[in-house]
């Protein structure tokens, strides 16, 4: 297993962003852990719903370069809203955000509304796995 970090972000703090595993063909299995729309030094720039997303994407497509991967390999994604009216209202821009950033592959996905999460900024969490093939 390694452990994926982009150079410059900062170093998370009891966890990892993501692992990768190869598997006995060659292929590749990166888990993605939970994303948040704040930047490489673990910033929030915006409130916004919308806005979190395409960070959030950005990140998780960071990432993924790390392990020699791109979006077209994203398998599944769960996303965690902390408002569903919130996330409908900005569906038309999250749509943007998501074809300008992950392009038009869509994966497996979840979308749960909770009560709150970790980061008190944090509007959405998305979590991945995505398969390289050999």
């Amino acid at each position: 297993m390694k452990i994926l970090q982009p150079p410059s972000w900062m170093e998370p703090r009891g966890y990892s962003n993501a692992i990768m595993t190869e598997m006995t063909a060659g292929s590749r299995l990166i888990f993605v852990g939970g994303q948040v729309g704040w930047n490489a030094q673990q910033q929030f720039e915006t409130d916004d719903f919308a806005e979190q997303v395409g960070q959030t994407l950005r990140n998780i497509v960071d990432i993924l370069r790390e392990g020699g991967a791109g979006p077209e390999h994203i398998t599944r994604m769960t996303w965690y809203v902390c408002d569903k009216k919130e996330y409908a209202a900005a569906l038309r821009e999250v749509g943007h955000h998501y074809r300008e950033i992950i392009g038009r592959h869509f994966p497996a996905m979840t979308a749960i509304e909770v009560s709150d999460l970790i980061e008190d900024r944090a509007r959405v969490e998305i979590e991945v796995t995505a398969v390289v093939p050999a």
